[in-house]
C-alpha cells in the first residue's frame, strides 16, 4: 500500500472579477506519495500554480475553492485543507511546518527592507519557538551553505537587491527547506538559475528528499528537468488534468495530443529556428557595429553594500564585445558572472567604471558614447535601446492596467503621437507577442508568470527599437510559448533589422535564437565566437561544463539486470 501524504479530489477553483467569475481549475484530482517527486507540467495559464496555491490556501481575496477536498495526512490522521481558513492558526502551522513553497519570482517573495539572514531566521523562529539567536544564526549560515551560496558570512547581512536573480532564488529555497517540511511545492524553482546551479539545486532537493523522506510537488515547463527528477507526471491544460502516469510512460508513450505537442515543442527548441537566416560573418562586419564596447570595467565600491562595508567588487573586468546590425548576440554564464551588469552598462542604467561603449545610430549615422553620456540627452535613446527585464512581476506597476503599461513608453518618449496612433501600435504589438486584447483592462496580478513576461516583451517592442537587450526574457515561458516567442522576435528582427542581446543561462535558447555568443565567468570573457563554433567545439573547460549541465528531455535507457539463480 502506497503511503499517500496528500490527496486532491475533484478540486474546482475560480476567481472573481468585474467581468464575472473565471473557472481556473476544473475537477482536478491527483495524489502525492511520501518521498516521491510528482511533476505538474503544462503551458502558462494551465492551472498549475493555482492548484499549488489552493493547497496552501493563498488564493488571495478574489480566489476561492468552489468544491472538492485536499486531504493532508498528518500523524496518522487526515486534515481537509479546504475546511481551514487561510489565516487560521491550523493553516499557518501547516504552512510553517508541513508544506513549504519555493515561488517562481524570488524578488516578489523576499522583503526588500530586511536582510537575507533576518528573513531566513524569521522562518526558523516560526518552526522552532525555543531557538536562540545564536542557534538561528548558525542554522542560517548552514542553510546558505546548503543551497551553495558563496561566502555565507558576508551574504547573511546583504539585502535582496544586492543579489543576482539566481542567488535570490537560492535564498528562497533556503527559507523553504528551513522547516524540513513533509511536502515541498517547487513552483518553477530553477527558472532563474543557470544550468550548473540548477543541476546542483536539483541534486540538493534529491539529497533532502532522501534525508527526511520529503515529497516534492514540482511545477515546471522544463521537460528536461522533469525527465531528470520525476517519478510521476501530471499534465494540465486549461485548468484540467488531461494525462497522468509514470514518467517513463509519459515520455515514451504520451497519449493525449496536448502532451505530444509539448514533447514536440521541446525537441524543436533543441534545434536552430527554421526562421533564422544563416549567419554571414563577412556581411555582418561590413557595416559599422551598432554596439562597440571596449575594455569595460564595472567596480562596485565597498562591495556595493547598503552601509558601504566590504571589499570592492569587480563585476566586469576588461570586457570587449561587438554587436553588429541585425544580429543576435547571446551572453551566457553562471549566476553572478556579470551578464546582467554588462547589459545594464550598455544601456547606461549602470555606468561602467572604465572603458567605452559606443552606440552607432544607423538611421542618423551618429555615434554616442554611452559611458560618458549626460543624463539629459538619454531620453531619445530609450526609444532605440530597450530592455526586457528578468523579473516580470517586479518590473510591472501593479496599479496600472496592461494597456497603460504597454503604452507608457510611447506616451513618455513619443509625445508627438496621437492617442489613436498609439492605440494602433498597441494592438499591433499585443497581437504580435500573443497578449490578448481582452487583457487590456486587467492588472498584472491577474496573470501567470509567463503571461506577465509577454506583457513585458510587448512594452519593450512598442517603440520599434534598434537594439533590444533581453535579460532572461523567455525564462518564465513554457516550451511551446518560448519557441513561439523567440520565432516572433526573429520575425521582428527579419522585418525591422533589430539587433538583440540575449542574456541567458539557457544554452538551448542561444542555439535556437542567436548568431554569436559570449561566455562570461566572474566578470571576464572566457570564450566568444559563433554559436555553432562554441556549442559544437567548446575550447574552455568552463564552457564545456555549462553545455554538459543542460538537462535533456529524454530518459536514460532501462537497464536489465540478470536474474539471480536460486538454489
Amino acid at each position: 500500500m502506497t503511503d499517500k501524504i496528500l490527496e486532491i479530489n475533484g478540486l474546482n477553483v475560480s476567481f472573481d472579477s468585474t467581468l464575472g467569475s473565471k473557472h481556473a481549475v476544473k475537477d482536478v484530482s491527483f495524489d502525492i506519495v511520501r518521498g516521491e517527486t510528482l511533476a505538474v507540467i503544462g503551458e502558462s495559464g494551465s492551472g498549475k500554480s493555482v492548484t499549488s496555491k489552493a493547497i496552501l490556501q493563498i488564493l488571495g481575496k478574489t480566489g476561492h475553492i468552489d468544491s472538492g477536498d485536499i486531504m493532508l495526512h498528518v500523524d496518522g490522521s487526515k486534515v481537509d485543507i479546504t475546511t481551514l481558513k487561510s489565516d487560521s492558526i491550523e493553516m499557518r502551522r501547516i504552512r510553517a511546518e508541513r508544506i513549504s513553497l519555493v515561488s517562481q519570482e524570488p524578488m516578489s517573495a523576499l522583503s526588500p527592507v530586511h536582510t537575507v539572514g533576518d528573513q531566513i531566521k524569521e522562518t526558523l523562529y516560526l518552526c522552532n519557538q525555543g531557538m536562540s539567536k545564536q542557534q538561528a544564526h548558525e542554522e542560517t549560515l548552514k542553510l546558505l551553505g546548503q543551497v551553495l551560496l558563496p561566502d555565507p558570512e558576508t551574504l547573511i547581512n546583504k539585502y535582496p537587491y544586492a543579489l543576482s536573480g539566481g542567488q535570490r532564488q537560492r535564498v528562497c529555497i533556503a527559507m523553504a527547506i528551513a522547516s524540513r517540511p513533509d511536502i515541498l511545492i517547487a513552483d518553477e524553482p530553477t527558472t532563474a538559475l543557470d544550468v550548473t546551479t540548477q543541476a546542483e539545486i536539483l541534486e540538493l532537493f534529491a539529497k533532502l528528499q532522501r534525508e527526511i523522506n520529503m515529497s516534492i510537488l514540482f511545477i515546471t515547463h522544463d521537460l528536461g528537468v522533469v525527465a531528470q527528477i520525476s517519478d510521476r507526471v501530471v499534465v494540465m491544460k486549461d485548468g484540467e488534468v488531461v494525462e497522468r502516469g509514470d514518467v517513463r510512460q509519459i515520455f515514451e508513450n504520451p497519449q493525449h495530443p496536448y502532451t505530444i505537442r509539448l514533447m514536440e515543442a521541446t525537441k524543436r527548441l533543441e534545434m536552430r529556428s527554421a526562421l533564422k537566416v544563416p549567419y554571414d560573418a563577412e556581411k555582418a562586419t561590413c557595416k559599422k557595429p551598432i554596439i562597440d564596447a571596449r575594455n569595460v570595467y564595472k567596480i562596485f565600491e565597498n562591495g556595493g553594500g547598503f552601509f558601504k562595508k566590504g571589499k570592492d567588487l569587480v563585476a566586469l573586468e576588461d570586457v570587449s564585445v561587438v554587436v553588429n546590425q541585425g544580429e543576435s548576440l547571446g551572453i551566457v554564464g553562471e549566476s553572478g558572472s556579470g551578464k546582467s551588469t554588462l547589459g545594464r552598462a550598455i544601456l547606461g542604467l549602470g555606468h561602467a567604471s572604465a572603458g567605452s561603449i559606443m552606440y552607432h545610430d544607423p538611421s542618423r549615422e551618429l555615434d554616442v558614447d554611452l559611458v560618458n553620456l549626460d543624463r539629459q540627452p538619454k531620453d531619445h535613446l530609450f526609444v532605440d535601446l530597450r530592455l526586457i527585464f528578468q523579473d516580470p512581476m517586479s518590473s510591472l506597476n501593479p496599479r496600472m492596467t496592461v494597456a497603460d503599461i504597454i503604452l507608457e513608453p510611447l506616451r513618455q518618449l513619443k509625445p508627438e503621437m496621437t492617442e489613436d496612433e498609439r492605440r494602433k501600435e498597441l494592438h499591433e504589438v499585443m497581437d504580435w507577442v500573443g497578449v490578448h486584447r481582452d487583457w487590456a483592462a486587467r492588472y498584472p496580478h491577474a496573470f501567470s508568470g509567463g503571461q506577465r513576461q509577454r506583457i513585458v516583451i510587448a512594452r519593450a517592442l512598442i517603440t520599434r527599437p534598434k537594439l533590444v537587450i533581453a535579460d532572461e526574457a523567455t525564462a518564465a515561458l513554457d516550451v511551446s510559448l518560448r519557441s513561439r516567442a523567440l520565432d516572433l522576435l526573429i520575425e521582428y528582427q527579419n522585418r525591422y533589422g533589430t539587433s538583440f542581446i540575449l542574456i541567458t543561462h539557457d544554452i538551448a535558447t542561444v542555439k535556437y535564437f542567436c548568431d554569436r555568443m559570449v561566455v562570461l565567468e566572474k566578470g571576464k570573457i572566457v570564450e566568444q565566437g559563433t554559436v555553432d563554433q562554441i556549442i559544437n567545439n567548446p575550447q574552455e573547460a568552463y564552457t564545456k561544463r555549462l553545455i554538459d549541465a543542460v538537462p535533456k528531455a529524454e530518459l536514460p535507457p532501462l537497464t536489465t539486470e540478470p536474474e539471480l539463480l536460486t538454489a
